[in-house]
């Protein structure tokens, strides 16, 4: 899945206290580009090896699926509690501690037997990106006055780019010619060297003004309720699914009497933030679910080799950073109301394309232009959608209102693959079952194929009829997850339509 990075430098202009000269800023630079690029390129590359570890681990799709989902569960929690940690504690305290967390969970996952064990060691990896993530921006613009703030979150944004484009491409040649442990083994130097810079170059910075204490009880509501909704999503317990609504209304009953709450909700009293937000869960949604399975696609399905699967998003990620400063234009020339409405639609026509392919033929002409599709509406829509959530609301709320956002799209993200797994699972044994009745395969080979059910894709059948069954029930299955995606996409679009306000009010 790709990270949504945050907002913008509206994002974090509130708590500075303190700015450093230009020789220190360049290391806070060096820092936090490095730390960020860690969990950018680790949410990006980790889709590409999923093929080798089911294969490796023996995994289920749902064992995958967890993989990614105790990655996401634990960073989209603790995020807001990331950035509230750090002006209170100090931020480059809680940027290194995340960065050394993140560094020991990759360790672990790069030397996990089983499958939990490289689940639990990903949920870990979460809570340090919680702590790194927002902890970035907080020390550049501590650093860094108010009129070299947008220069220095340019570069940081420009580096962090290039390294997501790069992440899944060299993730998948480790995975090709190494194995899929080296993607987490990756980690460990790159970790030391940002540790090295945050400890003896870069300064400590707190907020002046900042709330005493930090919202435990919706931390705990939150990554409970949110955990036990997935669980009940992926392993099928419905009971679970009914506890986790419940805590995530008791989330919301905390957040309304809290006098510190991790959610204000009176935010959401601006019509321009809820639409905003809501398109956020709903076309990131989209997306990730689509991502999720397309390595899946390409490598178990498709045939591609994993650095090959690694770079088929590569045009996707360098148009949307190509075309980042001609998307704010769009906004100073339109509004952002209109660009909101087209920008999900077209996404909504790429997502679409990935329902063309069947099995085989050219990257070029199967795949290259709904990546490019999905690239240009995507590109349309993320300068336009950070610019409506920083004017929907008044300055001092800008940094919490950035955090919200970002918990939404990871929240989306993770709702969306654990619906859409369940999607695709019910759609493959469908179409497995009908072509199993027609086909003339033997009682034996049946069986094989009967057993190996739960790993879907990567399913190992002997027989050759056996194998195209499977590899035609999995495509069967990932276009149900394509047109949900795609109904999702342009339900974002009818969220900028009903609640967008041309006039952007703030709330005081």
């Amino acid at each position: 899945m790709l990270a949504k990075p945050p907002c913008d430098e509206a994002a974090i202009l509130s708590g500075v206290d303190g700015r450093t000269d230009a020789g220190a800023g360049r290391w806070v630079l060096a820092a936090t580009i490095l730390g960020s690029s860690l969990a950018f390129i680790d949410s990006t590359v980790v889709n590409v090896a999923l093929p080798a570890l089911q294969s490796a681990l023996d995994a289920t799709l749902a064992e995958i699926q967890w993989v990614v989902e105790s990655y996401a569960l634990t960073l989209a929690a603790l995020l807001l509690t990331g950035g509230s940690l750090g002006d209170l504690r100090g931020r480059r305290t809680v940027f290194a501690g995340g960065v050394f967390i993140f560094a020991a969970a990759s360790a672990w996952c790069g030397l996990s037997h089983t499958i939990g064990e490289l689940i639990a060691a990903r949920a870990v990896q979460g809570v340090g990106a919680a702590l790194l993530v927002p902890g970035s921006l907080s020390l550049i613009s501590a650093s860094f006055p108010k009129a070299q703030r947008g220069q220095a979150i340019g570069t940081w944004s420009g580096f962090t780019a290039m390294t997501a484009a790069l992440g899944p491409v060299l993730g998948g040649w480790l995975v090709q010619h190494w194995s899929w442990r080296w993607i987490f083994f990756i980690n460990l130097p790159l970790a030391l060297v940002v540790l090295a810079i945050t400890i003896w170059r870069v300064p400590e910075t707190r907020a002046a003004r900042v709330a005493a204490r930090l919202d435990w009880p919706g931390v705990v509501l939150t990554t409970a309720g949110l955990g036990a909704v997935v669980f009940a999503l992926i392993e099928s317990v419905p009971a679970a699914g009914v506890a986790g609504i419940a805590l995530l209304i008791g989330f919301l009953f905390v957040e309304f009497r809290s006098p510190a709450p991790m959610l204000p909700l009176a935010l959401f009293q601006s019509r321009s933030f809820t639409g905003a937000n809501l398109m956020t869960f709903l076309l990131y949604a989209a997306l990730s679910g689509v991502l999720f399975f397309f390595p899946l696609n390409l490598i178990q399905v498709q045939g591609y080799s994993s650095t090959e699967a690694g770079a088929a998003l590569l045009p996707f990620i360098v148009l949307m950073f190509l075309m980042s400063r001609w998307s704010g234009g769009l906004v100073r020339r339109y509004g952002a109301r209109r660009p909101l409405i087209v920008g999900p639609l077209v996404a909504a026509a790429g997502l679409a394309l990935f329902a063309r392919p069947t099995l085989g033929g050219s990257y070029w002409s199967t795949f290259f232009p709904a990546v490019i599709v999905l690239g240009l509406g995507m590109a349309v829509s993320v300068a336009p959608l950070t610019t409506t959530v920083m004017n929907s609301v008044a300055e001092a709320h800008a940094g919490v209102a950035s955090g919200i956002n970002n918990a939404v799209s990871r929240v989306g993200g993770l709702i969306a693959i654990a619906v859409l797994g369940v999607v695709l699972y019910a759609g493959f044994n469908r179409s497995l079952d009908r072509q199993l009745s027609t086909g003339n395969l033997s009682p034996a080979i049946r069986a094989e194929i009967d057993a190996q059910r739960r790993n879907l894709g990567a399913a190992e059948i002997p027989d050759a009829a056996g194998r195209e069954a499977i590899r035609k029930s999995f495509v069967t299955g990932y276009r149900h997850v394509v047109w949900i995606a795609v109904v999702m996409a342009i339900a974002s679009s009818a969220s900028a339509t009903a609640l967008i306000d041309r006039d952007r009010p703030r709330i005081a």
